[in-house]
């Protein structure tokens, strides 16, 4: 499975979303299944899928669907 299929389906399972509604908009409290505990939940999907331990920084700074893969991307994690 590539990348990109992970981070959605990560998003889908950690925010309890349609795969179909992840957008790069898609951002931090834009929706109510996002919030302070699932961003916590979706983290911990992130680092576990992709094999990564990401900064307090970085966690803070995941304000959005796109804005997480340029995260990840800092570890070495591509997207195509």
């Amino acid at each position: 499975m590539d990348n990109s299929k992970k981070i959605r389906q990560a998003f889908a399972k950690s925010l309890n979303i349609d795969v179909d509604t992840i957008k790069d908009e898609l951002a931090y409290n834009s929706i109510p299944e996002w919030d302070s505990i699932a961003h916590m939940v979706l983290v911990a999907e992130l680092e576990n899928i992709f094999d990564v331990m990401l900064d307090t920084d970085d966690i803070i700074d995941m304000s959005s669907f796109a804005k997480a893969k340029e995260i990840l991307a800092k570890y070495h994690v591509v997207f195509d």
